[in-house]
């Protein structure tokens, strides 16, 4: 995972991983809600799914939860909660400077959600 701990700025992979974690999910679940999120543009595979949620585990970012369940749940802690917090008001300062510069023309545009990026 290539988050830059320096700059503050997660993936949009650990990003969306951690909003779809705010509800306690397996893996698979999570993999459903990212694409849905997403719009079918960003579909993790399982590799890439397990590998990264091993990562944020290992952060403090997210746990398991018990219970024994076949499928383990994880779920958002408050470490982790703080990180999607930041990387949330970075992305509107960035929004923000990019709509000052553009010239409100980003705010305007009633198709942005779907625009390809």
């Amino acid at each position: 995972m290539r988050d830059n701990a320096k700059g503050g700025a997660l993936t949009e992979v650990t990003f969306t991983i951690l909003l779809a974690l705010y509800t306690p999910r397996h893996g698979y679940a999570v993999m459903q809600f990212i694409e849905e999120l997403t719009g079918g543009r960003l579909a993790l595979g399982a590799g890439t799914l397990y590998g990264a949620l091993n990562t944020l585990q290992e952060k403090g970012w997210i746990e398991p939860l018990g219970g024994g369940a076949r499928k383990k749940e994880f779920v958002i802690t408050a470490l982790g909660r703080e990180a999607a917090e930041r990387e949330l008001a970075r992305l509107r300062a960035l929004a923000a400077a990019a709509a000052e510069i553009m010239g409100g023309a980003l705010w305007e545009k009633s198709d942005i959600a779907t625009s390809p990026a």
